[in-house]
C-alpha cells in the first residue's frame, strides 16, 4: 500500500507540475492568435478580421523597427557567444578562473534594468565617463557621443552584450566538466597543436552544441526585451516590443487589434531568430568543417581585457547608483557630487518598504515553487527510479517560456484573464512568475543531475530503503550545493520580471522592477536611483545566502567522504555501508 500511495502522490505532484508550469501556453498563445484576428469580447468585438495586421503593416516606420530588433539580438547574442567562448578559452583552469567563479555570483545577480539603468549613468553624455573626460580634455562637451536612445541601437546592443556573457559563462561551467577539456587538451597538445588550437578546432564545436539553447535563450530575450529597451534604446522608431507595448497601453482601445498582430509578428521574428541561429549552427560545425582540419592556424585572441571590462562595469554600476541616491547637487562637469543628502530616501522609504516586501514575498514564493516544480520534472525525466508516467517531457516545451517573446505569451494570457473577470491580480502575477522562472532553475540544475552517479541509488534501494528516503538521505545532499544556487538565480529572475507584473497586475501590484523603469526616465536621477540600488542589492543578498548554504551543504558532505581511499569500489563500498546504516537506523 506505501508503493501504490507514493506512486499515487508521485503522479498527482508531476500533473501538478505539468499544469502549473506548462498550462498558460494553451491560454497565452490561443489568446494571442485569436486578439489578432480581432476577436476581442473586452471590448465588443466578435468577428474575425484581418484588421490589426492591416493596421500594422500601414504603420510607417515598421520595416525599420524590424531591422533594429534584428540588428540588435542578432548581434548581442553572437557577440556575447564569441565573447564567452574567447574568455573560457583565455582562463579556463587559470589562477584567475578561480576569481571569476567568485565574482560571477554577484555579477549574476545584478538585474538587467539596474545594469541599464548604471550603464545610462555611465554612458550618457552627462555620464560618469563624460564627467572624466571633461576633467582631463581641453574642450570636451557632454554633447560629442552618447550611447543612450541612439538611433542606430549601438549602447543597447553594447549593454545587453555584455550583460548575457555572465549568463553564458555561467551555463559553461557545467557543460565544459562534461567534456572532459584536461584529457582533450593533453591528447591534442600530444600531436602537436597549441592550447588556442585545440580550443578553437575541438572543442569549440562540442561548446557551441551544447550550449545552444541558452543561446536560444539570449537571442529571444534580446528581441523581446522591453524594460532595457525603455531605457536604453531608441525612441524614433523604438524596437517591435517597445512599439507593440506602447501600442497596448494606448488610450484608445482600438489599438488592441494592431497590438495583439504586433505580437504575432515579434513571435514570428523569434522563431525566425531561432532558426537562423540554428542554421548558423550546422553550417559552421556540421557541414563547412573545412575550417577544423585545415593546418593548425588558430586566431590569437585573449579574452582578458573583455572580461575586465565586464567585471568593471558591473562593479561600478552599483556605487554610482549609491553615489546618485545621496547626490543632492551634481552638477556637470564634476566628477563627485557637491552636496550629500539623505532628503530622497527618508522622502520614499514608506513606500519602499512596501514595495521591497511585495518584491520579495512574490519573488520568494514563486522561485521556491519553481524550483520544487523542476526537481519533480527532473526526477521524472532523469531520475533513477522507475518514472510514474512513461512518456518524458521534452526539453524544447520546458524551454518555450525562456524561448518565446514574454510579451506576446502574456498578451494572451491577459486576454484569458480578462474573459474570467476575476480581481485575484496577486495570484496571476505569481503564476505569471512561476511559469517564466521555472525553465531558467530546470536549465540550472540540468548539469547536476545528469552527471549523478545513480549507481548510489540502486546500493540504496538494494539495502532496503524507500525511494523517498533514498532521495532524501542519499541524493539530496550531494545535489544541495546545486539546489541553493538554482534558487537564488530563480529568486534573482524573479525579481527582473518586468512585463509578467505590470500586465498581470493590472498596474496595482508594485514591485522594484516596475518602478526602477517608470522612474528611470523621469526627471530626477537621485530617486531612480534608489530603486535600482535596491533591485541590485536584493538579489546578491539572496546570492549571498545560498553561496553560504551551498558551501557548508558542500562541506559536511567532503567531511563524510575523508579518510576514504580513491578507487571507484572502494568508494562504492563505504557508501554502500553508509546507506546501509542509515538504512538500519530508519527501520528502527
Amino acid at each position: 500500500m506505501s508503493t501504490i500511495a507514493q506512486r499515487i502522490g508521485k503522479i498527482t505532484l508531476l500533473i501538478i507540475s505539468l499544469c502549473i508550469c506548462f498550462l498558460p501556453l494553451l491560454p497565452g498563445l490561443i489568446g494571442l492568435f485569436v486578439s489578432a484576428l480581432g476577436y476581442i469580447p473586452a471590448i465588443n468585438q466578435y468577428q474575425f478580421s484581418l484588421t490589426g495586421f492591416n493596421q500594422l503593416f500601414d504603420w510607417p516606420g515598421l520595416s525599420q523597427s524590424i531591422t533594429l530588433s534584428l540588428f540588435v539580438s542578432i548581434g548581442s547574442t553572437l557577440m556575447a557567444a564569441l565573447g564567452c567562448f574567447v574568455i573560457l578559452q583565455s582562463c579556463w583552469q587559470h589562477p584567475i578562473w578561480r576569481k571569476l567563479e567568485l565574482f560571477l555570483s554577484p555579477i549574476l545577480a545584478l538585474p538587467h534594468v539596474a545594469f541599464a539603468i548604471g550603464f545610462a549613468f555611465l554612458f550618457s553624455p552627462s555620464g560618469f565617463i563624460s564627467r572624466l573626460c571633461a576633467q582631463f580634455i581641453d574642450g570636451f562637451t557632454a554633447s560629442n557621443w552618447s550611447l543612450i536612445n541612439d538611433p542606430y541601437a549601438l549602447g543597447l546592443l553594447l549593454a545587453l552584450m555584455l550583460k548575457e556573457i555572465p549568463f553564458l559563462l555561467f551555463m559553461s561551467i557545467a557543460l565544459l566538466k562534461q567534456l572532459n577539456i584536461e584529457q582533450t587538451m593533453i591528447t591534442g597538445r600530444s600531436l602537436g597543436y597549441s592550447s588556442a588550437q585545440v580550443w578553437q578546432k575541438i572543442i569549440f564545436p562540442q561548446w557551441l552544441p551544447k550550449i545552444r539553447f541558452s543561446l536560444f535563450a539570449v537571442a529571444a530575450y534580446s528581441l523581446s526585451v522591453v524594460d532595457v529597451a525603455l531605457v536604453l534604446g531608441p525612441t524614433q522608431p523604438p524596437t517591435v516590443p517597445v512599439l507593440v507595448w506602447q501600442w497596448l497601453n494606448d488610450a484608445d482601445l482600438a489599438t488592441l487589434p494592431k497590438a495583439s498582430a504586433g505580437a504575432v509578428l515579434l513571435l514570428v521574428l523569434c522563431v525566425f531568430l531561432l532558426a537562423l541561429l540554428r542554421a548558423i549552427e550546422w553550417l559552421f560545425i556540421s557541414y563547412h568543417r573545412h575550417w577544423q582540419t585545415r593546418g593548425r592556424f588558430a586566431l590569437p585572441v585573449t579574452g582578458k581585457p573583455l572580461l575586465g571590462l565586464i567585471c568593471s562595469i558591473s562593479f561600478v554600476v552599483i556605487p554610482l547608483l549609491l553615489l546618485w541616491s545621496f547626490a543632492q547637487r551634481w552638477r556637470f562637469p564634476d566628477w563627485l557630487p557637491s552636496r550629500f543628502s539623505l532628503r530622497f530616501w527618508q522622502q520614499e522609504w514608506d513606500y519602499l518598504y512596501d514595495v521591497i516586501c511585495s518584491s520579495t514575498v512574490i519573488a520568494l514564493i514563486s522561485a521556491s515553487l519553481a524550483l520544487l516544480f523542476a526537481i519533480v520534472i527532473h526526477e521524472h525525466n532523469n531520475g533513477s527510479s522507475k518514472p510514474a508516467i512513461p512518456l518524458k517531457i521534452p526539453k524544447l516545451l520546458i524551454l518555450i517560456p525562456m524561448l518565446a517573446p514574454q510579451l506576446s505569451i502574456l498578451f494572451g494570457i491577459q486576454v484569458a484573464t480578462l474573459l474570467t473577470n476575476s480581481s485575484a491580480h496577486m495570484l496571476w502575477v505569481m503564476w505569471a512568475h512561476v511559469f517564466f522562472v521555472f525553465p531558467y532553475i530546470y536549465l540550472a540544475l540540468d548539469g547536476p543531475w545528469r552527471s549523478y552517479d545513480k549507481r548510489l541509488d540502486k546500493v540504496a534501494l538494494s539495502l532496503g530503503m524507500s525511494p523517498l528516503r533514498a532521495w532524501w538521505r542519499i541524493k539530496r545532499p550531494i545535489l544541495l550545493p546545486a539546489i541553493w544556487i538554482a534558487w537564488a538565480l530563480g529568486i534573482s529572475v524573479s525579481l527582473t520580471q518586468y512585463l509578467p507584473t505590470l500586465m498581470l497586475g493590472a498596474g496595482r501590484i508594485a514591485t522594484l522592477t516596475t518602478e526602477a523603469v517608470a522612474l528611470a526616465s523621469g526627471q530626477d536621477r537621485r530617486i531612480g536611483a534608489i530603486y535600482a540600488l535596491l533591485q541590485s542589492l536584493l538579489p546578491v543578498f539572496f546570492y549571498l545566502i545560498a553561496i553560504i548554504a551551498s558551501r557548508k551543504s558542500g562541506h559536511k558532505l567532503s567531511l563524510n567522504r575523508t579518510n576514504s581511499i580513491l578507487s571507484p569500489r572502494a568508494i562504492m563500498k563505504k557508501t554502500s555501508l553508509r546507506i546501509k546504516k542509515l538504512s538500519i537506523n530508519d527501520n528502527e
